[in-house]
């Protein structure tokens, strides 16, 4: 043979050791529910909701006691997640709107302006991803940027497809969405025991999971569920879990439905968890299920956790997290290591064979993921919620936030902090701060700022100075609003 021909086939078989090396990589699902409180699945000890296909996710993976959300409200958890950016670094701390402005209310700060879109030069998971030659496709709920032509419609400028997804659908499946503005249709469907409302969105995920597959992939499944409004069409299992909630419940009813929409994200990521089963993609897949943020009060109830979706306490960003790799991750396993959404993009990038953007606030879990006893270097966690919730009826909504116990407070603006077990919390309102143990004090029952002076004063001072660094949004007195407007509006 000669020369030629011995250097032709030394080339031919190094790039092919190159491709297939490139083809052990895993594939990537992430599976994100919306609204879905810290304590709604089976696996974290709630006693009504029926979740099997997630509780098995759990047994043959790893729980995490101890995973965040990057924010309590959804576009801003969403844009963390997508980006790795807090959303004080982002200036984007709110849910998005359909056009400029600021909050329509009366009250002693002025909130942020809204901000509408997710900015394109930011660099995104399916962006990180591509250039590892893995493409992404992305199914369901967007909400990062601003609506068009009707609630959560995709903005053709910067929508998926212009954020580094290749494949993409818009579509709300069998979510109440698809069909709330008809009220007839608001009624029971006639479907047998054990049947489900057929869910186009899903299907979308699962036939592209049953597609040909000849490089790694990453593939976003967002669902609606259970975001309000909350309606269950399966009659059989609202009957179901009206049964097994006892009759002297104040919110009986309400928490059958919404439990019958627990269930169906349950079957939904059974489904997406069955097809790749089905097409021998099971082993080589990391699968990280997750939510956006707490629990809606008045269905979710968040206990033991103080507070829910929309402020800073527990209940608002303690959210459940598993994850599955069968060739990585030992079954079983439960890591109480503090994690948080913004560490999703530079997980998956290391597990892609990616360098982990620098900019980036996360960082890789991958470590937890081998070994859930892994000790990590020590990291703060912050939140940054400057706005006020609710936005329509806040005078009248109660001002104290309690656990589970049905009301949508008042919210007002407020950072937060978690190193070890410590977590403060500053309102912006008075300059006051509350400080917990988290480990001793779950419920955040207990301010210790007087009793732990020392402590508060060094997590106030790593809150601000990490604030600062990020360019964080501030609100401002009213009386300070006249000629910091602009700069406001053009912070972005």
């Amino acid at each position: 043979m000669s020369r030629s021909c011995v250097f032709s086939v030394s080339v031919f078989l190094f790039f092919s050791c190159l491709s297939a090396a490139a083809d052990s990589r895993p594939n990537l699902v992430l599976i994100l529910a919306d609204d879905l409180g810290w304590s709604d699945l089976g696996c974290y000890g709630n006693p009504w909701f029926e979740t099997p296909h997630l509780d098995q996710l759990a047994q043959e993976g790893i729980r995490f006691t101890n995973a965040y959300s990057a924010a309590p409200i959804c576009s801003a958890s969403r844009s963390a997640i997508l980006t790795g950016q807090t959303p004080a670094r982002l200036g984007f701390e709110f849910v998005t709107k359909k056009e400029v402005g600021y909050q329509p209310m009366k009250t002693p700060l002025r909130a942020p302006p809204y901000t509408l879109d997710l900015p394109l030069e930011k660099v995104t998971i399916p962006e990180v991803l591509s250039k590892a030659g893995i493409d992404s496709a992305f199914f369901g709920k967007w909400h990062v940027s601003r609506h068009h032509k009707g609630y959560l419609g995709w903005s053709p400028t910067h929508g998926p497809l212009k954020q580094g997804f290749k494949w993409a659908a818009e579509d709300f499946g069998a979510h109440p969405y698809s069909y709330w503005n008809d009220k007839t249709k608001r009624t029971f469907l006639d479907l047998p025991a054990g049947e489900m409302p057929v869910d186009s969105m899903n299907e979308r995920a699962v036939s592209f999971l049953r597609e040909e597959h000849k490089k790694p992939f990453f593939l976003m499944v967002s669902h609606f569920h259970v975001h309000t409004p909350v309606h269950t069409r399966a009659e059989w299992l609202y009957e179901k879990l009206l049964a097994k909630i006892p009759e002297d419940h104040p919110r009986r009813k309400d928490l059958a439905h919404y439990g019958a929409m627990v269930t169906a994200l349950d079957v939904l990521v059974g489904d997406v968890l069955q097809a790749l089963d089905d097409e021998n993609l099971k082993e080589n897949t990391l699968v990280i299920f997750t939510s956006d943020n707490g629990g809606h009060p008045e269905y979710a109830g968040n206990s033991p956790l103080r507070g829910s979706k929309w402020n800073l306490y527990e209940g608002g960003i303690r959210v459940p997290m598993i994850a599955r790799w069968p060739t990585h991750i030992k079954k079983g396993g439960i890591c109480d290591t503090p994690v948080s959404g913004v560490d999703l993009l530079p997980t998956f990038a290391e597990a892609a064979g990616r360098k982990i953007p620098r900019d980036v606030d996360g960082r890789s879990i991958l470590p937890l993921l081998k070994d859930p006893a892994a000790e990590l270097p020590t990291r703060s966690l912050t939140w940054h919620f400057p706005y006020y919730h609710p936005e329509t009826g806040f005078d009248k909504a109660p001002a104290k936030i309690g656990v589970n116990d049905g009301f949508t407070s008042q919210t007002r603006p407020q950072s937060a902090i978690r190193e070890g077990d410590w977590k403060l919390i500053h309102f912006y309102e008075k300059e006051q701060d509350e400080l917990y143990n988290l480990a001793e004090d779950p419920e955040e029952s207990q301010n210790l700022r007087d009793t732990e002076p020392e402590t508060s004063r060094w997590l106030r001072e790593k809150l601000d100075i990490s604030l600062e660094e990020m360019k964080a949004r501030l609100p401002i007195a009213r009386e300070q609003q006249k000629g910091v407007v602009a700069k406001l509006l053009v912070f972005r």
